[in-house]
């Protein structure tokens, strides 16, 4: 851990009125954005997150998260079973010499394997979903256009095979799967068009991962992709991360649970997520970002090869779920 690290945080908790560190600062699991650190006082034990700056220089950066901190807190209102930035002199998050931090309690509980993920816990997880689709804001009103149109797909798959004749596993990757990538594409943006015009709040990031487990019960983490979005593609999507799609090791049962759950919170009167199956195809749009970052659009090597792997694992899932289409329709009949 670099040490100008240590030292900033160690000076924002003195600013903060936080009190002494009193033991080491010690990075933990934070995902591949921004890095998470465990920080002890006198008093208390926190979990501090230090956003990553490059993030943070993007145009709509600032914004999106301004956008998040204010869901989160209706969340936090809404009794949500939620781990929320704590707020100081009046805001979330806090900037100190250029780097932008957000604070939080530290939580005990632990994120479940995802070989382990248990029917209960799938309905937990839908039954949350549900709720935070089910808060009524007036800004919610707001966000909802008159004249309804999703944002398609665009992807030309055949021009990264061209980019990619300097990378023989890319190019031979995209050729051997070119008509099932074409194919998902035109069944996602089919699926996109066919959604009804509904908008919730959302977090289409809570998946296994960015839920705490303490005694069985459920906390959402990592807040920061809140949004005002559409809860039948949130909530299919989210289904199929929680009965094993990742995995490609998908549980029929699993996801039933998540869907029992998440009615019972939540009722659009939504039905026909048959028709909409094509949603299951967003994985596209993570290849093709991986696929940039194997082409070297990456900070460094290692970057480049986890481009790589992602790009092998998720050509895989997409394939996966092709296989078991017929079967996933079938378990989407409520």
């Amino acid at each position: 851990m670099q040490p100008e690290i240590t030292t900033l945080i160690s000076q924002l908790f003195e600013i903060l009125s936080l009190g002494t560190v009193t033991a080491s600062i010690t990075p933990v699991s934070g995902g591949f954005m921004h890095r998470m650190y465990k920080v002890q006082t006198e008093n208390h034990t926190y979990a501090v997150k230090h956003l990553n700056p490059e993030i943070m220089k993007r145009p709509v950066a600032m914004e999106n998260y301004k956008k998040a901190e204010r869901l989160e807190a209706i969340l936090e209102g809404e009794g949500i079973p939620i781990v929320p930035a704590l707020t100081f002199n009046g805001k979330k998050m806090q900037e100190f010499l250029g780097n932008y931090f957000y604070i939080f309690d530290w939580h005990n509980g632990s994120i479940t394997d995802w070989n382990n993920i248990t029917p209960e816990q799938c309905w937990k997880a839908g039954n949350i979903q549900g709720r935070i689709h089910a808060i009524k804001t007036g800004e919610i009103e707001l966000s909802v256009k008159e004249d309804f149109t999703p944002e398609l797909s665009a992807i030309d798959w055949n021009e990264y095979i061209i980019q990619a004749t300097e990378c023989k596993d890319i190019e031979s990757l995209l050729k051997e799967n070119l008509s099932l990538l074409e194919y998902a594409q035109t069944e996602l943006n089919k699926a996109r068009q066919s959604l009804p015009n509904i908008t919730t709040i959302i977090d289409e990031d809570m998946d296994p991962k960015n839920v705490m487990w303490d005694n069985d019960e459920p906390v959402v983490i990592d807040l920061e992709c809140l949004d005002y979005g559409n809860p039948v593609s949130s909530a299919i999507q989210l289904s199929l991360q929680w009965a094993g799609i990742t995995l490609c090791d998908f549980d029929l049962e699993k996801q039933k649970a998540f869907f029992q759950g998440y009615f019972q919170a939540y009722d659009n009167g939504f039905r026909d997520y048959k028709s909409v199956f094509g949603l299951t195809y967003t994985w596209i749009e993570w290849l093709e970002y991986n696929i940039k970052r194997a082409l070297g659009d990456c900070q460094d090597k290692a970057e480049q090869q986890l481009g790589l792997t992602e790009v092998k694992n998720t050509i895989n899932r997409i394939k996966y779920i092709r296989q078991m289409e017929d079967k996933i329709k079938q378990n989407l009949q409520f």
